[in-house]
Order: structure tokens, then C-alpha cells, then sequence
């Protein structure tokens, strides 16, 4: 089954997916229709997001992706009507974004890691 992902400079080596956080857990969203990930990439541009790309992809794909990062991916089927809050985030972004420096810097690259610098960087984004 093919679904639709939001994916930020496909075909690069910058290439990230978009995702939320919710309770500590990082969530891909997978939209069943292409017009609501369409619409979702709308909302995201209106709050000054980066505007992602809207690509197709197997979902067996997405999971696997998922299960070795330990992330959790959500399914948007075509009209998704949300009952909880939590649920409220998988057809309309948060009022409030991080802040995206750097967000494909490949950590393991640098071994000499500073947990201070990364304390101040965490600290920007608020």
C-alpha cells in the first residue's frame, strides 16, 4: 500500500521527513489521500515552516524507517475526523515550531560532542 509523507529537500543528502512530538515520542505522520497532506503542507507554510514536499512511499517502507529510529508513524486516513486533542495534531500542525539550524547535521560525524553547546543550542530553540 503506497501513502504520502512530508519530506523536506528529497533526493538530497539533507533529505528529513517531517514529524511531530507527542508525549516524548517522536510521530511520523502517513497520510492515506495526497490532498490532505497537501493541505497539511498549507498549514505548515502559513506558520513559517519550512514547506516539505509531498512524496509517495510504501508503507512497509515508512514503518521499517520508523521501528529502527523508535519512532511511531500514524496513518491520516482520507477523512480523518480527530476525538482527542493529541488526535487534532495529525490534521493540523502545533501553534508553536522548533526553530530549524542544522537539523540534518550528522552528529556522529563529530565525536568531540560538547554537551554544553548542545544545552545552549537546545535553549535558542525555546
Amino acid at each position: 500500500m503506497n501513502i504520502f509523507v512530508l519530506l523536506y529537500n528529497s533526493g538530497t543528502e539533507r533529505e528529513g521527513i517531517h514529524s511531530i512530538e507527542l508525549k516524548g515520542r517522536t510521530i511520523v505522520l502517513m497520510f492515506e489521500d495526497r490532498d490532505d497532506a497537501e493541505r497539511y503542507c498549507g498549514l505548515l507554510e502559513a506558520q513559517d515552516f519550512p514547506l516539505p514536499s509531498v512524496e509517495v512511499i510504501n508503507i512497509k517502507e515508512i514503518r521499517d524507517f520508523c521501528t529502527k529510529l523508535d519512532y511511531e508513524c500514524k496513518l491520516v486516513e482520507k477523512n480523518f475526523v480527530p476525538k482527542t486533542p493529541e488526535e487534532r495534531l495529525l490534521i493540523s500542525p502545533p501553534q508553536k515550531n522548533l526553530e530549524v539550524e542544522e537539523w540534518s547535521q550528522d552528529l556522529s560525524e563529530n565525536e568531540n560532542i560538547d554537551l554544553n553547546s548542545i544545552k545552549e543550542n537546545l535553549e535558542k530553540l525555546l
